[in-house]
């Protein structure tokens, strides 16, 4: 998540440049219950938790083994410089980039080379190197760059003198490898200037590394199986229940974000007739799951995800992994907050206890995120004028507030089962809700309105572009339009992210907070749409088939829209799919794949008992206490360590591998001793 990481922000941003190194002549609590048959396929895998998280540990050290630093090539094409270059000329390559020499042989001419990255939008080129003319006939010029290697290239040719175009070519070059650019001219018939690439020293395989940790995961997955079966089996089940002695958590919590209140009955306080205990409902593991699954994505992201570029968030408009896991964790929030209110209400407590409960939540989120986890310490000791005020947990504590407050102040009881009533059989779940969609309708209409009718000083309306060289460089001080200047007028340019995404490859200049105050919105409403989810788990429990059902409806429906808004193009539609603006296609997008992943999830963790969510729902168990851990602790041994190259995927991946398998460690071991952090 961007701007989640209390220091090491800036390194962590992958860079894409043009020519880093030129040298040359110039240049929640439980809603529905799970079918019957769940319980005993829950509790004919419960001895195999300390199996499967100790097989995750196995998978982390085998990586490791797999992934160690050897003899590595990556640095013997750094250490092996062509023969026709000089070492004044020698360019020491880093992280995902490549060397490319020059050769100017057009006799008299000299050349200006631009560079630009085909993922950058209406870009303006970058001087990449100037290439002098040798002066001496048969005798080329060479100059010597460094490309990045994350994206495609774009390479254009002029002569500098006359300002005119030689040649253009798109290439992808391969990390570390070693490349000329013949530029001279063709004698055939014709005076022409010929421009290829020629293939010095081959790149390597910068992926190979995550496709060993993906076999890794297959074959953990491929264990685990065979370890349910095993224990199918009732014979080896009760030897193994006789040697190993696990017993799950006796009382179930409610979750951090979602839960308003912890378990439990509040005596002497007044209840409204309508609100009735219910009967004791199992917590849905899917929920947790889910959680968990985001979380851990979450941690593995911020620790650097070997510093592959489709680990770190886009620069700009499209969709990384990175880019997944805060709205799942926000949507996730949103359907605990009323699975938990839900049960706090029908065991007794009061909607005024509850506000309090809710606002004290809210604001010690807040707190945790500008006081403890605030990546402006980058910047030097935290100081109140440097200080960053909105970010990852600020903007959680904000949604929190909003949708929470929103579902109490509504709050019905949840109906008994109306499957034989016509009237409330199909959109029950949301006809009951009516005035929080109104309001939801209105929050989205306000974002539209200032997203698209602001007039911001010095920009065009409506921009949604980041500014710096993007748009032909048209506009650099507009990045995120709207949406950067409320956060630049409001909260100051010293208050807000300092290092956005959007730096890497448009090489903006003012500061950018994608937690900033128009997006959070747009959290609001992925809240609110996860709450629908939990509602949906509530109203038609024990109703599998009209659960999945609405599940599928809900996907399929916010997955239009998504097509619709973005007309199936990164850059091209009437609202991209943009994570620091938030966008609202952002949020349908994510929202369709959070709806999908639950169809996943709760027939085979809730309803058929076919996987327990081992080992994501320890993490999902205790989200607080391993999110601000793994910030804190970020560089700490054994989180972090020496690398013996820094600038190696394989040895930056083993290390986040390692470090998000010991935050599943420390959680399995905090949920066997019933620790749970809570706010």
């Amino acid at each position: 998540m961007t701007g989640a990481r209390p220091c090491g922000a800036e390194q962590r941003r992958g860079r894409e440049r043009g020519g880093g190194g030129g040298h040359g002549d110039g240049g929640g609590g439980g809603g529905g219950g799970p079918a019957a048959q769940a319980a005993g396929g829950m509790s004919g895998a419960r001895g195999a938790g300390p199996a499967l998280v100790a097989l995750l540990l196995a998978a982390s050290v085998l990586s490791a083994a797999l992934l160690a630093p050897g003899d590595s090539p990556e640095r013997g094409a750094e250490a092996a410089p062509p023969r026709d270059l000089d070492k004044k000329k020698h360019v020491e390559l880093k992280m995902d980039q490549a060397l490319l020499l020059i050769h100017n042989e057009l006799h008299g001419t000299n050349m200006t080379v631009y560079w630009n990255s085909e993922r950058c939008y209406h870009c303006l080129f970058q001087i990449l190197v100037n290439v002098s003319w040798s002066g001496k006939p048969g005798k080329p010029s060479i100059a010597a760059v460094a490309l990045s290697t994350q994206h495609g290239s774009l390479l254009q040719l002029n002569d500098t003198l006359e300002e005119k175009e030689i040649c253009r070519l798109e290439y992808k070059f391969g990390e570390f490898g070693n490349y000329s650019l013949l530029v001279k001219h063709v004698h055939n018939g014709v005076n022409e200037i010929a421009c290829d690439i020629v293939v010095n020293k081959n790149p390597i395989d910068s992926n190979l590394p995550v496709c060993i940790a993906f076999l890794v995961g297959v074959v953990l997955i491929i264990a685990v199986s065979l370890l349910r079966f095993l224990l199918s089996l009732d014979d080896f089940h009760n030897w193994i229940s006789k040697a190993i002695n696990s017993r799950e958590t006796d009382r179930l919590i409610n979750s951090e974000l979602g839960s308003p209140g912890r378990a439990g009955s509040i005596g002497g306080e007044a209840q409204q007739e309508a609100w009735h205990p219910p009967s004791a409902l199992p917590r849905l593991r899917s929920i947790d799951t889910f959680r968990g699954l985001a979380l851990i994505l979450m941690v593995f992201v911020n620790y650097g995800g070997g510093k592959y570029w489709y680990f770190k968030h886009s620069s700009w408009n499209g969709l990384t992994v990175a880019d997944l896991v805060f709205p799942w964790f926000v949507f996730i929030m949103g359907s605990s907050i009323f699975l938990s209110m839900t049960s706090m209400l029908q065991r007794g407590c009061s909607k005024f206890r509850l506000l309090g409960k809710i606002a004290w939540r809210s604001f010690l989120l807040f707190c945790i995120g500008v006081v403890i986890v605030n990546p402006n310490y980058c910047l030097g000791p935290l100081s109140w004028d440097k200080v960053r005020i909105p970010g990852v947990l600020q903007r959680l504590g904000v949604t929190y507030f909003v949708v929470a407050v929103l579902e109490l102040i509504f709050a019905k009881p949840v109906p008994e089962s109306c499957a034989s009533e016509r009237r409330c059989f199909s959109l029950r779940d949301i006809i009951l809700s009516w005035p929080q969609w109104l309001f939801i309708l209105l929050l989205e209409s306000i974002w539209l309105g200032l997203t698209f009718f602001l007039p911001v000083p010095g920009c065009p309306t409506g921009y949604l572009g980041p500014g710096g060289i993007g748009d032909l460089g048209k506009y650099p001080n507009c990045t995120g339009g709207a949406a950067g200047y409320i956060d630049r007028l409001l909260l100051g340019d010293d208050h807000i992210y300092q290092h956005p995404s959007s730096a890497v490859l448009y090489h903006t200049k003012v500061p950018y907070d994608p937690e900033g105050i128009l997006g959070t919105i747009s959290s609001i409403v992925m809240a609110f749409l996860g709450i629908q989810a939990g509602k949906i788990l509530l109203y038609y429990k024990d109703q599998t088939k009209d659960i999945l059902i609405r599940f599928t409806a809900w996907c399929c429906f916010l997955g239009l829209i998504s097509v619709a808004l973005t007309k199936i193009s990164e850059n091209e539609g009437f609202i991209p799919i943009n994570k620091n603006l938030w966008s609202i296609s952002y949020v349908t997008t994510l929202s369709s794949f959070a709806f999908f992943i639950l169809l996943i999830l709760y027939p085979i963790v809730d309803v058929k008992g076919l996987w327990t969510g081992t080992p994501f729902f320890y993490p999902g168990m205790n989200s607080i206490l391993v999110y601000v851990g793994h910030e804190v602790f970020e560089n700490y041994f054994p989180f972090q360590w020496k690398l013996e190259d820094n600038q190696s995927h394989k040895e930056h991946l083993t290390q986040n591998i390692v470090a998000t398998a010991l935050w599943v460690l420390i959680a399995y071991i905090l949920y066997k001793k019933k620790v749970f952090w809570k706010i």
